[in-house]
């Protein structure tokens, strides 16, 4: 038989819930609050079938454009040929959640602030750069109490 081209084709893996999370969603999820400038990531929610994304955008990230008491819109950069087509997505809130890319960064920006201000107070200067995993330093092992020792293999004894 020739397989469909419908809307969910293959998306029996993509769309299926996690281990112990299926059943009604919960409410925590329509208490997010959502504003415009958001960065969300979309991941389709199978237990909602209204306002769910194409299977194109499931795991994509975008920015929040307009908010609507129970969706919101949402900006998705989507590759065409060669160049970039910003697409306008509307989906229901059970589809996205608060993106963790930027947490690092913020959380970068408030300790170098932090070290600045420190910094400031003493009257010295601070490095705020990252700096890469450098490689560990030079040592010398001494050979006190680090003798070489032999090792033999336990000969093989028959009990019989």
């Amino acid at each position: 038989m020739p397989h469909s081209f419908g809307y969910r084709a293959r998306t029996r893996d993509m769309f299926k819930r996690g281990f112990k999370q299926h059943g009604p969603i919960k409410l925590s999820t329509y208490l997010i609050n959502y504003r415009v400038g958001d960065i969300v990531d979309i991941k389709a929610n199978a237990a909602q079938q209204k306002g769910m994304p194409h299977k194109y955008y499931h795991g994509r990230t975008g920015i929040i454009y307009n908010v609507t008491p129970s969706a919101v819109g949402v900006i998705v950069y989507k590759v065409v040929g060669n160049r970039y087509i910003e697409k306008r997505v509307n989906l229901k809130v059970e589809h996205i959640r608060h993106s963790k890319c930027r947490g690092e960064f913020l959380a970068r920006v408030k300790s170098n602030h932090d070290a600045h201000v420190e910094a400031r107070a003493k009257g010295e200067r601070v490095n705020l750069k990252r700096i890469p995993a450098q490689p560990r330093g030079a040592h010398t092992v001494s050979s006190q109490g680090n003798s070489p020792q032999t090792m033999t293999p336990v000969p093989y004894e028959t009990t019989i």
